[in-house]
């Protein structure tokens, strides 16, 4: 099979030819058809986020299962299936046995401890895979393995009340599907964006309004919760002018530098700073879900695999819309 190995801290990604993996107990092969390209592909290639090298990235894979190993009982083949990030946990940590193994300290990961999905076959933990609706497309259904899960599951921890208003900072990748969840579940949302430019299809998100700064967020009434996709600090900081008391700040978004948050900005107004991640199997099924509905669409920029290198460029260079997907 072909895969896209990152050799090494830095190094360029190399086409390769690898034999097919065989599924062991409880896992499954996947024959990929879809891989989304995510900014942490960059992270990880450039060593800011752990894991050895060489290895194969790719931690929004979709596909078809070809064959499935011994035990397993809850998938066949034929399923049309994703993976999140987590694969395995340690289920013997506290965090496990309180029922978070996002939080267990012994996961393995695809594209870390798993070769991820840049590749024309996957092996995953049965267990981790999920279905995906039929009306969904591989195409349409890798992002919100990672993008959409993220996203969908932030604005459900932040736990939103039916009168709050929801504005959505850094409209890309993740902050266009942010965008049209907070449509789709029924609140009042606003686009905090900086490019005119791309007011068009910001509107076509769902948004009820746009502003450009925290300034003009505090003027149109403010925000109960703000959804940071944004991976600038400085974007982050000024956003806070916009944050109705009692508000919710939820990261999302990565800045590899540090960021100091003035307590001035937080005491008076009683704001939470809340970082998030894929908060829990349940919000990936709904934001499937929400997909199959039609109420969310995912802006995608389609490339062949053997064109995976100029999509990781365009990724790492900021030059996709929003979503950039490889496609076997």
């Amino acid at each position: 099979m072909k895969a896209a190995i990152v050799p090494g801290k830095n190094q360029k990604w190399e086409i390769k030819e690898l034999p097919v993996p065989k599924p062991g107990p409880n896992q499954v092969l996947m024959k990929i058809h879809a891989s989304g390209i995510c900014y942490t592909d960059v992270h990880q290639t450039e060593g800011m986020l752990p894991g050895p090298f060489p290895r194969v990235l790719g931690h929004e894979p979709v596909g078809e299962i070809v064959e499935i190993g011994v035990g397993v009982n809850s998938r066949k083949t034929g399923d049309r299936v994703g993976v999140p990030w987590v694969q395995i946990t340690c289920g013997r940590c506290e965090w496990c046995l309180r029922g978070k193994p996002m939080f267990c300290p012994n996961q393995q990961s695809t594209g870390v401890q798993f070769s991820g999905g840049h590749a024309e076959y996957m092996l995953a933990q049965a267990d981790a895979t999920m279905l995906i609706p039929d009306q969904v497309s591989y195409e349409q259904a890798a992002p919100i393995f990672c993008a959409g899960y993220t996203v969908w599951s932030g604005l459900r921890w932040a736990d939103p009340k039916p009168h709050e208003r929801i504005a959505v900072l850094g409209i890309g990748g993740l902050g266009h599907l942010a965008l049209q969840y907070a449509h789709a579940a029924g609140f009042e949302t606003i686009a905090l964006s900086h490019s005119p430019d791309k007011d068009d299809p910001i509107r076509s998100f769902g948004a009820d309004e746009i502003v450009r700064d925290g300034e003009g967020l505090l003027k149109a009434g403010g925000a109960d919760i703000i959804l940071s996709t944004t991976n600038s600090n400085e974007a982050m900081l000024e956003s806070l002018k916009g944050m109705r008391p009692d508000g919710r700040f939820v990261v999302m978004g990565l800045d590899t530098r540090p960021i100091q948050f003035s307590f001035a900005d937080l005491i008076p107004k009683r704001i939470k700073i809340i970082g998030s991640q894929q908060n829990g199997r349940e919000y990936l099924f709904e934001a499937l879900d929400i997909v199959a509905k039609g109420k969310v669409k995912v802006v995608t920029e389609i490339f062949s695999f053997e064109d995976i290198h100029h999509a990781y460029e365009k990724v790492k260079n900021g030059k996709i819309r929003f979503r950039a997907v490889v496609a076997m």
